[in-house]
């Protein structure tokens, strides 16, 4: 958590912050939102389901994290995921009333808490939730028959509570065009867009040279796609890294060929020297936004990536990467190839990314807030 002094305009600067998150358990790009509200707002508490210390006390100190009745089930850390049922009571059982704005952070169920009428309730939406609306078909088709069934039952009410709870937000933002889209068709609402943070400061182009092989770093699940990355390199036979570890390992390994590398989770630095000296990043999969495009984007290199949802939003085409029309092994290999007769420029490349700087989204998010406070 940080506390370092922010300069907020006059009408902002003395109201009581809380910030609302799903569940902080592990650092990705929405904790990294979270991160940024906090140092936009150092006094104010966050609220949340679930808390694992272990992985999250350096950044959010428990001190300032409020949890749920969740966090006293045992063995949560393994289970929260599964028990989405037991999420829209917690969220409701926080007591708001005495803050004059609140910020949550939702992918999930975040932004169905009670605020009373002199609250302000903005939402940062990073995702309406997904498996219950435009890829629920999709997550039932990935799932076993118990799952399933648990699912068909439970996914109707819950789909009403959320539809409902968009009706509590004052004002929304969204992390992308397509969110904003979402957004739109599911609680008939207007949404602003706000580009999430990237750490430009530290994700910077290097000295080294390029070498001959393309990137990805990701989690090994099934909607990330690498399954078809993965087949395009073999089938060109180029030098595939890729870094990250999931629930697909196995499965990815045993298509993978002799020209794919598979180096498990890096940290920060290693995976900063990897963005710099890659040929390109291949980012095969559908986001709502993407965080690790824009990460490469800041070292310098360009971007391979499927066209559509939030790779709409970040990679100029011809400029700063390539945008590949159908998610099939055929038209990303048709991709790369047309990458490898192009030429781009890096520093192009990074003055594009420093647009989404993380300095740019606490002064968009503080000029929000006080506009509509006003």
């Amino acid at each position: 958590m940080h506390t370092e002094k922010t300069d907020l305009p006059e009408n902002i600067a003395g109201l009581k912050v809380a910030i609302v998150h799903d569940w902080l358990t592990n650092y990705g790009g929405a904790e990294r939102v979270v991160e940024e509200f906090c140092r936009i707002f150092p006094n104010a508490p966050v609220y949340t389901t679930v808390y694992n210390a272990k992985n999250m006390e350096s950044i959010f100190p428990k001190e300032k994290v409020v949890t749920s009745f969740m966090q006293n089930i045992p063995g949560i850390m393994k289970l929260y995921t599964k028990l989405l049922h037991l999420m829209p009571r917690a969220f409701e059982s926080f007591d708001l009333s005495s803050f004059d704005i609140v910020l949550s952070s939702s992918s999930s169920c975040a932004k169905g808490v009670l605020t009373n009428a002199d609250t302000l309730h903005f939402s940062y939406v990073h995702t309406p939730m997904r498996y219950a609306w435009d890829l629920y078909h999709e997550y039932m088709g990935s799932t076993g028959l118990i799952t399933r069934m648990a699912m068909k039952r439970l996914l109707p009410k819950i789909r009403q509570w959320d539809a409902l709870t968009g009706l509590r937000v004052d004002h929304f933002m969204a992390n992308s065009t397509i969110t904003g889209k979402r957004i739109k068709k599911i609680y008939r609402r207007d949404a602003q867009v706000v580009f999430p943070p990237v750490n430009t400061d530290f994700f910077t182009p290097g000295t080294d040279k390029v070498e001959d092989f393309y990137l990805i770093l990701s989690r090994f699940v099934p909607y990330k796609r690498i399954d078809i990355a993965i087949k395009a390199c073999n089938s060109l036979k180029r030098n595939l890294i890729i870094i990250g570890n999931g629930s697909q390992k196995k499965e990815l390994k045993s298509i993978a060929g002799k020209t794919i590398t598979f180096t498990g989770r890096l940290n920060d630095e290693e995976t900063r020297n990897y963005y710099r000296r890659c040929r390109a990043f291949l980012f095969p999969g559908y986001e709502d936004f993407g965080i690790t495009p824009l990460e490469a984007m800041a070292c310098g290199r360009p971007v391979i990536a499927y066209g559509k949802g939030g790779a709409l939003d970040t990679v100029m085409p011809g400029e700063t990467g390539i945008l590949f029309p159908d998610q099939t092994v055929k038209s990303l290999t048709k991709a790369i190839e047309i990458f490898e007769d192009s030429t781009f420029d890096t520093r192009k490349i990074r003055r594009h990314a420093e647009k989404f700087s993380s300095e740019r989204f606490r002064s968009e998010i503080i000029e929000i807030i006080s506009g509509k406070m006003a």
